[in-house]
């Protein structure tokens, strides 16, 4: 599933297959629709859920909080939790449900993940992370991952961080996805950890020259793909935020690029065309408008027409009987606007 030939077979995208390029996990904003919607700009990028609590899954509907939609494949379901036991059962559910990965957080910053002790805090524990990730590794046959960050507060040597994932790959544990920024837990907000604390890209290369046989997957401010075509020269995969929901199309030529497609990519009308009849039986069984089209508002970004396309959606989508007639009124908003070759 994971490429790891030699960095000289794995330059512009020539041989990469797996996780080459992937789209992080964020909070409130990678659930199903938009990830849904992603699927049809991107048929190759790895896709990741939002965080999911062990507590929530134990103590809740774990059918109704795993949900995905077949064409999200390939795609990996992020567990938050810290107990070896409840974190095992949990990436069993996830398995048993059809996620192709199960990936432990080891990166969130938040008060509110941290008191529940879970997140970028846990890199504290390494022990305890050690005995998580060999219990997810044997409850499950799909890849066990992790998501970390170079360091917490002080403890932020090369030579820390380096015996932390040699711990993890000790317990199971093969491909890292590594947020290049440490992460300060007392006084930074979560917004203020995605900015203030530096990028160490070179911190991330490292660990890959130093452990070859593992998967490094970089993260943090990587916003374009000519971007990640560049760290895909010192490592396996990229693994873009923030900047693949706000302007999503920019993975228009992922698949092209970095997964050898030979299929073109879709128009942005023809993007919305494909979203139709997902909307439509999504309404059907009870969603609301706006939470669907609330993730595509960032398609038309930078473009003719793109402030068209947001406002008439903004305007529109909430009223009641909205349905994807909006969004074909919002596509020649764009028209009108001057967006005609978007």
């Amino acid at each position: 599933m994971v490429y790891t030939g030699p960095a000289t077979e794995r330059r512009n995208g020539i041989g990469y297959a797996g996780q080459c390029l992937s789209v992080a996990p964020m909070m409130g904003w990678t659930d199903r629709h938009y990830r849904y919607f992603l699927r049809q700009i991107s048929r190759r990028c790895r896709l990741y859920s939002e965080m999911v609590t062990t507590t929530a899954l134990l103590q809740g509907n774990p059918e109704r909080l795993l949900a995905f939609h077949g064409a999200e494949h390939p795609i990996a379901l992020q567990l938050g939790g810290s107990e070896p036991r409840e974190l095992a059962a949990c990436a069993r559910l996830g398995e048993a449900q059809g996620y192709d990965e199960i990936n432990l957080n080891l990166g969130c910053p938040s008060d509110r993940v941290r008191s529940g002790r879970f997140g970028a805090c846990l890199m504290a524990e390494p022990e305890r992370v050690a005995g998580c990730v060999a219990a997810m590794s044997a409850a499950v046959t799909v890849p066990v991952t992790v998501k970390l960050r170079i360091g917490i507060d002080d403890q932020d040597s090369y030579d820390g961080l380096a015996a932390f994932v040699e711990r993890l790959a000790g317990a199971g544990c093969r491909i890292f996805i590594v947020h290049a920024r440490k992460a300060i837990l007392k006084g930074l907000s979560p917004k203020q950890n995605r900015s203030v604390p530096p990028l160490r890209y070179d911190v991330v290369y490292r660990l890959k020259d130093e452990f070859p046989g593992l998967t490094i997957i970089l993260n943090g401010g990587i916003t374009r793909l000519d971007e990640a075509a560049a760290h895909l020269r010192r490592v396996e995969g990229v693994m873009l935020g923030r900047a693949a929901y706000h302007n999503p199309y920019e993975l228009a030529e992922a698949d092209a690029r970095f997964f050898n497609a030979p299929e073109p990519a879709a128009s942005r009308p023809l993007v919305v065309e494909r979203m139709l009849p997902y909307i439509e039986r999504e309404l059907g069984a009870g969603a609301t408008l706006s939470h669907i089209t609330r993730h595509m508002l960032g398609l038309f970004q930078g473009v003719p027409g793109a402030r068209a396309w947001r406002r008439h959606l903004s305007e529109h989508t909430h009223r009641a009987g909205a349905g994807p007639r909006v969004l074909l009124d919002a596509l020649a908003a764009v028209a009108s606007a001057g967006g005609k070759e978007a």
